[in-house]
């Protein structure tokens, strides 16, 4: 359907606003370089590569590039910024930059000298942005890929060379007038989400960058979502020995996510409100808060949906975040925006605080994944009024649990998903027939083979539960067998979850 003339300006207000939002919010330079003060492992490393000038000349005596390449490299090398805006300034002194350097890349094989070439490409595309078309020039030119001459450098053994062609490539693909060809955005793309590694990777944080860059243009945000890339970002950010820095780039590319109405909508089913709350709450870094109080106001205002945003506030509230939002409004930052962020979230939480009912907070435990024996899991009450909400929208509460079952490794976790999925049959008269339909029953029987006794006994009571329907029966043979088990040091597998309740 067509888009009235409202439609369109109101669209091209609201990605206006964005626009300008990204401009200015929190200070961000084009490629994101300086924007924090941080030096990255492999900054260090190039600020000590441009110390050791290569002997160009060598190279051309040894026949390896032409006299022109080395006329070209020679003379720009020993130019400063001034005099290489002047010398780029003549077309042909242009062409001939790109055909120097992509030759370069291509018949250079010393690791040292490849390594001050990249730098210095780096170093001149920094310069000023607009020299990229300098190497998309030359390629529509010659009619070759541009993309293969730097894709080729990922197999290279040097990590130094590896990584800082990544850098050249995130500078190209965003400041390039056309957007990169969907084949390779997608192999790059592909290629950065494989690095996100929370351990054992020391370039890391120049993996956050490139990302930080490509994820601030829309096209690129669409195409990293499509290939699963906010789990990796999740599994960094998931592993407690992060330092800091990485945990404010990470927060940034989901911030810059949230832009895109769609990416904001569905940015709960990863759970990166409850990790988020976490790291909040333990975070002595401002900037990582700034970032944090930023994402967190766009899931309650960029999603076009109501109950998208009533649900995230939910889940805010039952991951506790009007405590630490409280306790960070009457303190003093340095950017106002930080304190607008925690008012315009408080007041969205505490709105949302007059409607909560039991349900609603169970449903956010369930979809956080972070399960505890909390007092709705035992009441009868509460199942016998709710049961069957767990067939609401296909099943989807129940499914969930089933899926915590299935993948979870917190014995905590497995207790309670084993306890409401047995409290769930026996209080929903098809409930039964419903596990059997998600072939919930392999998955439950599993958890009597976990090394865990209080997960075996919560797995042994659900399975009981799938089998009997006396329940007044079901319940003395319970409590009967936890008292046996209580006298026997050979068999715990019927012992309650006391260390897990508390």
């Amino acid at each position: 359907m067509a888009q009235t003339p409202n439609e369109n300006e109101a669209l091209v207000r609201r990605l206006s606003n964005d626009i300008n939002q990204f401009k200015t919010s929190h200070h961000l330079p084009d490629d994101l370089e300086s924007m924090t003060g941080a030096i990255s492992h492999l900054q260090k490393q190039a600020q000590e590569v441009m110390r050791q000038k290569p002997t160009w000349l060598s190279y051309f005596q040894g026949q390896m590039i032409t006299k022109e390449d080395y006329d070209f490299i020679s003379n720009f090398d020993q130019l400063n910024a001034e005099g290489r805006a002047k010398l780029l300034s003549d077309p042909n002194s242009r062409n001939q930059c790109a055909k120097t350097f992509l030759t370069l890349m291509a018949k250079v094989y010393k690791q040292q000298t490849l390594r001050y070439l990249l730098t210095l490409m780096d170093e001149c595309l920094r310069e000023d942005k607009s020299r990229v078309e300098i190497f998309n020039t030359y390629a529509r030119m010659k009619k070759e890929q541009l993309w293969s001459y730097f894709f080729n450098m990922f197999a290279n053994q040097d990590q130094f060379v590896v990584y800082q062609t990544s850098r050249i490539i995130a500078k190209l693909a965003c400041w390039s007038v056309e957007r990169m060809p969907a084949s390779d955005l997608s192999y790059y793309l592909a290629w950065l989400k494989e690095q996100l590694k929370p351990q054992g990777n020391e370039y890391l944080q120049s993996v956050c960058r490139s990302l930080q860059m490509m994820l601030r243009i829309e096209q690129y945000r669409e195409a990293f979502v499509a290939i699963d890339g906010i789990p990796s970002i999740m599994q960094v950010l998931n592993n407690a020995s992060v330092g800091f820095q990485v945990q404010y780039q990470l927060t940034f590319c989901l911030w810059v996510l949230t832009f895109n109405t769609n990416i904001a909508a569905i940015m709960s089913k990863y759970t990166v409100i409850p990790r988020l709350a976490e790291i909040l709450a333990e975070s002595q870094k401002e900037k990582v808060t700034r970032m944090i109080v930023a994402f967190l106001r766009n899931l309650l205002e960029k999603p076009e949906s109501d109950k998208v945003i009533r649900d995230n506030a939910m889940t805010m509230i039952a991951c506790r975040l009007v405590k630490p939002l409280e306790l960070l409004s009457n303190k003093k930052f340095d950017d106002d925006d930080i304190n607008e962020n925690i008012i315009f979230i408080k007041e969205k939480l505490e709105g949302n605080l007059e409607d909560v009912t039991s349900f609603d907070e169970y449903a956010v435990e369930i979809r956080s994944g972070r399960l505890s024996w909390t007092p709705v899991h035992q009441s009868e009450k509460f199942w016998v009024e709710n049961a069957a909400k767990l067939n609401e929208t296909n099943f989807e509460l129940l499914r969930m649990l089933l899926r915590l079952l299935e993948q979870s490794k917190e014995p905590l976790v497995l207790c309670v998903a084993a306890h409401d999925v047995g409290e769930y049959v026996r209080h929903y008269p098809h409930g039964k027939k419903a596990i059997d339909k998600l072939e919930g029953k392999v998955i439950i029987m599993r958890l009597l083979e976990n090394p865990d006794s209080n997960v075996r006994y919560q797995g042994l009571l659900c399975v009981q539960k799938l089998m009997v329907h006396n329940w007044d029966y079901l319940g003395k043979q319970a409590d009967a067998s936890a008292g046996n088990n209580s006298n026997s040091t050979n068999n715990t597998l019927g012992q309650r979850p006391v260390e897990s309740r508390a």
